[in-house]
């Protein structure tokens, strides 16, 4: 039975370099009796070679080693020259044991010999297989290079209009001021324009971020099987025969909320990092299961590792140990997994290995979110201050809380915060990230504490601006609770800041 090189469908295009034509022939059948779906051209020179690079574009090359005027080295220089990926066969009649050596040290896929030719389909079949295996994995490789450039820019985007809501600041908070402060119809009138100004100014700021944030993406509910199976059939064309790929799932039914294609571009990012770290091979190994209410991912490998130099700045913007690395792979996969609400953690030790945690949010099943939403309201219609720096989960804590029978008014940051108090009064109660923007929490509160209004408050903690208690007066009631934010905790903590304002 005739050997198959490759599939039947996948046409292929191979160029001899021979300056025997009876002996091209004879590969040629020889290819073509193993299944082999083939173009075929020969050259026999190093002018027929560059322009057959040129307009034939071979996805192999078979050259004799030793021709009149021409040699196989000086047309593997030639192909090596053109691409590094174009597999390269030397077929000779002789060859010895160090010219092959020398010649795989050059770059060649493979060496056969014309007289025991006998192997030269399955060597065609598997250098067409890696070479594709490895345009694969360049094009993977370039794809998250322009996603991580795209990042860049989303970064850069972020940092002007965050500095562009700082200039702003004055504008969102003197106008209300200056109008508490004086009776002149006329100062109220120029106090009215400054703020409008300054509020479509700040509304341009966050259009611009919200788009670079990519806000606008949809979130859904997926299964980590589904999304594991999608990573692995990316990373087939990019997995090395060194490296074994593990994959776990504890309930086959474990899923998420999130973007499914952020997440996807998560986890490959990180087991590509993950390859490229094991270059003498190793063990991947990717798994998911639920850990004290929430999902726990895990990509780890058994690589180079890193010292705590290196893992002192692995998220640090524009950092990378790679030559041609853009230093926002990590950065863009810390953004994807803290919009999810989770966090992410990793633990690396330099000759053992490297593994990366994910930590999300579990999903609320359906019936246990329709038991929540049938719960005796805890609320009295009470009014609530929210100031979260994050669009999404200002709504849902917002839903969360009117769903309790509270009335909720939102504000995306410091100054907002501040207008919605000039506007519409003391709120019973405020909910504050400690990472808004314009206004810090603890000036936020300071300011609201001397304009009269008399606690309680409720920080929710993020651990990457951590909350001063020192900064605010002492006599503000105030409970202070941890990310990630639990729910109950909330629901109990309002309850309790509402009962001792009553009892006060």
């Amino acid at each position: 039975m005739p050997l198959r090189a490759i599939s039947q469908d996948a046409k292929v295009r191979v160029l001899f370099v021979e300056d025997s034509a009876e002996d091209a022939e004879l590969i040629q059948f020889q290819l073509e009796d193993a299944h082999l779906n083939a173009d075929f051209l020969r050259v026999e020179d190093a002018a027929g070679l560059r322009q057959a690079l040129q307009a034939f574009r071979p996805d192999i090359v078979l050259s004799d080693l030793s021709m009149p005027g021409f040699s196989g080295h000086e047309a593997l220089a030639i192909v090596r020259e053109h691409s590094h990926v174009i597999p390269f066969i030397f077929v000779s009649g002789t060859i010895g044991e160090d010219v092959a050596v020398a010649a795989l040290r050059e770059g060649a896929s493979d060496y056969i010999l014309k007289h025991s030719s006998a192997r030269l389909p399955v060597a065609v079949e598997r250098a067409l297989r890696e070479a594709k295996i490895e345009a694969e994995r360049q094009r993977v490789e370039q794809e998250l290079m322009r996603s991580q450039r795209l990042e860049s820019l989303s970064l850069l985007a972020a940092g002007l209009s965050h500095d562009l809501r700082n200039i702003l600041q004055p504008l969102l908070i003197v106008p209300d001021l200056i109008a508490q402060r004086s009776d002149d119809p006329r100062l109220h009138q120029l106090a009215s324009v400054v703020a409008e100004c300054g509020r479509r100014g700040h509304e341009m700021a966050e259009s611009m971020l919200s788009f670079v944030r990519g806000s606008r993406r949809a979130s859904e509910h997926f299964r980590l099987a589904d999304l594991f199976h999608a990573v692995q059939l990316l990373l087939k064309g990019s997995m090395p025969r060194q490296v074994q790929l593990q994959v776990s799932l504890s309930d086959p039914e474990l899923g998420v909320e999130g973007n499914y294609t952020e997440m996807q571009q998560c986890l490959l990012n990180l087991s590509l990092n993950a390859i490229q770290a094991m270059p003498d091979g190793g063990r991947l190994e990717l798994s998911a299961d639920a850990v004290d209410g929430q999902v726990r991912l895990r990509v780890a490998d058994t690589g180079n590792g890193m010292d705590p130099q290196i893992l002192a700045q692995l998220f640090t913007p524009f950092f990378t140990t790679k030559a041609n690395g853009t230093g926002l792979g990590l950065v863009s996969c810390r953004r994807i997994v803290e919009g999810m609400g989770g966090r992410i953690e990793v633990a690396s030790t330099p000759g053992q290995g490297t593994c990366f945690e994910l930590w999300l949010p579990l999903p609320v099943e359906e019936e246990e979110a329709e038991v929540q939403r049938q719960a005796a309201a805890v609320g009295h219609g009470e009014r609530l201050l929210l100031v979260f720096r994050e669009g999404a989960r200002l709504s849902l804590v917002g839903n969360a809380l009117t769903s309790q029978g509270y009335r909720t008014e939102l504000a995306a940051d410091g100054a907002a915060a501040l207008r919605a108090w000039a506007e519409a009064g003391a709120p019973d109660a405020v909910v504050v990230d400690s990472g808004i923007s314009l206004f810090p929490a603890e000036a936020l509160l300071s300011t609201m504490h001397e304009s009269g209004y008399a606690g309680p408050a409720i920080v929710i903690e993020d651990p990457e601006s951590p909350f001063d208690p020192a900064l605010v007066p002492a006599s503000l009631p105030l409970q202070r609770l941890p990310r990630p934010l639990d729910m109950h905790r909330l629901f109990e903590a309002v309850a309790a800041a509402l009962a001792g304002r009553r009892a006060d």
